[in-house]
């Protein structure tokens, strides 16, 4: 799923780290997508009041290349969400996590997703979507997800791809990072390996 991104592959430099936002509606696993990023393992998390930040060293396309990603997973509760234009300010990637078997909630996360995407700031930063929760036996299909999200009405600048995850093992998040391109040419790997 995606909206036709090209495979191609650019160079990364390896002495930027790349400013990369993870948000998403409270209890949506952002806080377990980051640490299961940093640390390969789980790690016990509580709401997050503020914001949690990492750099994390990655591989870029499975070669011996690094680049480096500064994520920032801020707090998705609703009077914190207003904060959300402050970290995606010169982002170079939005990483929106959203729990699929949650579906109360999901046209909530569709408002916010559309909201942040709209911003003239945002034009052009792509976005992975990452479908938590899906080994859970409730969980809305990608396709149930895609519609639901609108993810076809998000601009035509906004280069997106909606990943099927399980943070808390982790499956997905590396895939799905392979897949996203980065909007106007430079930094068209940025979400390649996270």
């Amino acid at each position: 799923m995606g909206n036709g991104l090209s495979d191609h592959r650019s160079l990364l430099p390896s002495f930027k780290a790349l400013h990369i936002v993870i948000l998403g509606l409270d209890c949506a696993g952002k806080t377990t997508v980051l640490y299961r990023l940093r640390f390969n393992e789980f790690v016990n998390t509580v709401p997050t009041k503020g914001f949690n930040t990492e750099k994390i060293k990655v591989s870029v396309g499975g070669s011996r290349r690094t680049a480096a990603f500064h994520f920032w997973d801020v707090g998705g509760q609703e009077k914190l969400r207003p904060l959300w234009r402050s970290y995606t300010r010169c982002a170079d990637g939005i990483v929106f996590v959203v729990d699929s078997v949650d579906a109360e909630r999901v046209e909530e996360a569709k408002t916010e997703l559309h909201k942040i995407t709209r911003l003239a700031e945002n034009q052009g930063v792509p976005v992975l979507v990452v479908a938590n929760k899906q080994d859970l036996r409730n969980s809305l299909s990608l396709a149930e997800m895609e519609s639901m999200l609108a993810l076809g009405e998000l601009s035509n600048s906004t280069p997106w791809h909606l990943q099927p995850a399980c943070a808390i093992i982790g499956e997905g998040l590396q895939e799905g990072t392979t897949k996203t391109r980065a909007g106007p040419e430079a930094t068209r790997e940025l979400l390649r390996a996270a």
